[in-house]
């Protein structure tokens, strides 16, 4: 242990000294930094909490009561004692329930109420019941236990400030509790301070209580908590200024809006836009959904971004910033009222939250400014993408490192152009009816939900089967890389072709289906727009006009954000039925290496075959001269060759064939 937590300082240690040189340039960015300096995730695998115990009951209450005075006083020691009810219900026959604890950090007293006896190694505590419970029973036990005097990265205390910091799974090390994101419970927490600290928590403040030096905290929530959200956040002399958001749905009721803050902090400009930014998010998404809301600057113990706690969301000193707090605020909606089932899911949290920092720009700058931000996260990506997919069905299991599960290239940047593209394959129409509709499901609000569980969302509420988008951009890897051509021909009459020919190069992932537009521009500079569906690779598209295109577009907006390559013009094929020559496909296409191209002249006659790329440079002539009528065969290789399309040109019997074969290594 000593090695690991030795280990554990560096890591964090040259995680800050990174983050410290490197400004953050949005809110996620700040989010991402903070979220991969946490240093409580780093188990062991040999260590049995790596692998969550088998869950067999359903918490439905913690009722924390802690005793947090001397925290407060020099020499600001993490000691507490502390005393916990966990009501819960049965959901399979078991006669002990088995909770995470560390053991680094919590010392377990006694247990009681339906608890008998306990044992508490490697990080579990496993709680031996009266007797044997069935499916539907309710219990309660009852915990006498202490915090030692370590720095556990979850439980934070420093010169006068006490606070919490859990996710992905810190809140084990606070309170024993079943640490995963699929058990949300309410939450009761009261906390003895000294008289002079300000503390915040989750939900309501039902009362404050003072006696002599003493003030006792009293927090309730009535909605279910997350254990990675429950959260402490308090401080000797903190400020505090309370604002109200009046609801949509009845103007004379309102909600406290608690901003806690640093004395030398101005966070009141951020406070008025934080009562518009719940007005425009209950607008789009649904009504503001808690009993209060609020905003807590910590300290450098915390020196990036935020953390969406619910109801009480913890930023870094002196960080009110319009987008960071757009960000983490959004959360409330997306990981707090509807929160990830396992962190495989983690896209619904923060895939959701980057891109409502893009939609809060659309409030004020028009789609202008929001597809600006889209754009952004789509450069972050490609200049970071390490290859993985957005979800990991393993990370149900085994919660990943915390640089994997918040990479900020994949789980924020991806995530958010995901969703963008999303709302251009469905329209704008759906795709709000569909976030709204998520939003409003019963099931769901104050509950957990699986990437599936959008995804059936977005089937219902467009009466289509959309599950082909979510398997190729959120659970395969990459992004497709296109190599286009296309060209114009005079048919003559008046009438002009123009053919597009889709082609996906990449070797990394699969094909990707997506619909297109396509913009042509005429020679009398007016313009038409087709939307194509692109669902076979080396897929060809034709038109034909009574004017004369001169321009052709594909994807002319950029809705495709994530995507690379590009679109050429190809030469142009000949007209009028083959007589003199054919050319048949080479096999095999795509070619790794080596290629063999068969073809037939007519008549004897010069026949010429030659291999052009994407820019029109012809880089190869296999055939040249006097031929005999027949069938003739050349092997081409093309090992040495960049990736991407090539054009193969036959010349012979006065006539043109060409083909298109895919070289990828």
């Amino acid at each position: 242990m000593k090695k690991l937590f030795s280990l554990l300082l560096l890591v964090l240690s040259v995680s800050v000294a990174f983050s410290q040189n490197t400004i953050p340039s949005n809110g996620s960015e700040y989010c991402s930094k903070k979220k991969c300096s946490a240093g409580f995730l780093m188990l062991s695998p040999e260590n049995p909490a790596y692998y969550p115990p088998v869950h067999s009951y359903d918490v439905q209450k913690y009722t924390l009561s802690l005793n947090l005075y001397h925290c407060y006083i020099t020499p600001y020691p993490h000691d507490f004692t502390a005393n916990e009810i966990i009501d819960f219900i049965v959901d399979s026959t078991l006669n002990s329930i088995t909770l995470n604890a560390n053991d680094t950090s919590l010392s377990i007293t006694s247990v009681g109420g339906a608890g008998t006896t306990f044992t508490h190694a490697n990080d579990l505590l496993v709680i031996h019941l009266d007797r044997t419970y069935n499916p539907g029973e309710a219990a309660s036990v009852t915990i006498n236990y202490s915090h030692k005097n370590y720095p556990d990265y979850s439980f934070y205390v420093n010169s006068g400030m006490v606070f919490t910091d859990c996710e992905p799974e810190g809140a084990r090390g606070w309170f024993p509790c079943w640490d995963r994101p699929s058990d949300k419970a309410k939450l009761e927490l009261t906390a003895k301070v000294k008289s002079d600290v300000k503390l915040g928590s989750n939900g309501a403040l039902m009362d404050s209580t003072f006696s002599g030096d003493t003030l006792i905290y009293h927090w309730q929530s009535i909605h279910n908590i997350a254990t990675y959200l429950m959260v402490m956040s308090s401080k000797v002399g903190y400020n505090l200024d309370i604002k109200y958001w009046h609801k949509l749905s009845n103007p004379s009721d309102s909600i406290p809006l608690r901003f806690y803050f640093n004395t030398g902090e101005t966070p009141y400009a951020m406070e008025d836009t934080l009562v518009s930014m719940i007005t425009y998010y209950s607008q789009e998404y649904c009504e503001h959904p808690f009993q209060k809301n609020g905003f807590a600057a910590l300290n450098s113990d915390f020196p990036w971004g935020g953390m969406e706690n619910q109801t009480l969301t913890s930023i870094c000193p002196n960080c009110w910033e319009e987008g960071l707090m757009s960000h983490e605020f959004a959360h409330q909606w997306f990981g707090d009222m509807i929160t990830c089932a396992t962190w495989a899911d983690i896209w619904l949290n923060e895939g959701f939250a980057t891109w409502s920092e893009a939609h809060w720009k659309e409030s004020y700058m028009g789609y202008s400014g929001y597809k600006a931000t889209i754009n952004g996260d789509a450069t972050n990506y490609f200049g970071g993408n390490p290859g993985w997919a957005i979800s990991d069905s393993s990370w149900a299991i085994n919660t990943p490192p915390v640089y994997i599960l918040f990479d900020y290239s994949i789980t924020y940047c991806k995530g958010a152009c995901v969703l963008h593209q999303l709302r251009y394959v469905l329209g704008d129409s759906l795709f709000f009816a569909v976030l709204h509709a998520y939003c409003a499901d019963t099931n769901l609000r104050f509950k957990s939900a699986t990437i599936r569980s959008f995804n059936d969302k977005v089937n219902q509420v467009t009466g289509q089967n959309y599950d082909w988008y979510f398997a190729e951009w959120i659970y395969k890897p990459n992004h497709p890389v296109y190599s286009n051509t296309y060209n114009f021909k005079d048919l003559g009459n008046g009438t002009w072709q123009a053919h597009l020919f889709l082609t996906q190069v990449q070797t990394n992932a699969p094909f990707f289906k997506m619909p297109v537009q396509v913009r042509m521009v005429f020679a009398d500079l007016t313009d038409t727009l087709f939307r194509v569906m692109n669902d076979t690779n080396d897929q060809g598209f034709t038109w034909v006009f009574n004017k004369q295109p001169v321009i052709l577009q594909f994807d002319p907006y950029d809705q495709i954000v994530l995507k690379q390559g590009s679109t050429m013009v190809g030469i142009p094929e000949a007209s009028g039925p083959s007589a003199g020559a054919e050319l048949y496909h080479n096999i095999p296409n795509p070619v790794r290496n080596t290629t063999e191209i068969d073809y037939r002249t007519v008549s004897e006659g010069t026949a010429t075959l030659e291999i052009f790329d994407q820019t029109g440079r012809m880089v190869l002539r296999p055939a040249e001269g006097i031929q005999e009528a027949g069938l003739h065969h050349v092997t081409v290789d093309c090992s040495g060759w960049a990736s991407g399309i090539y054009i193969i040109k036959l010349t012979a019997g006065g006539e043109i064939r060409t083909g298109r074969m895919t070289v990828a290594h």
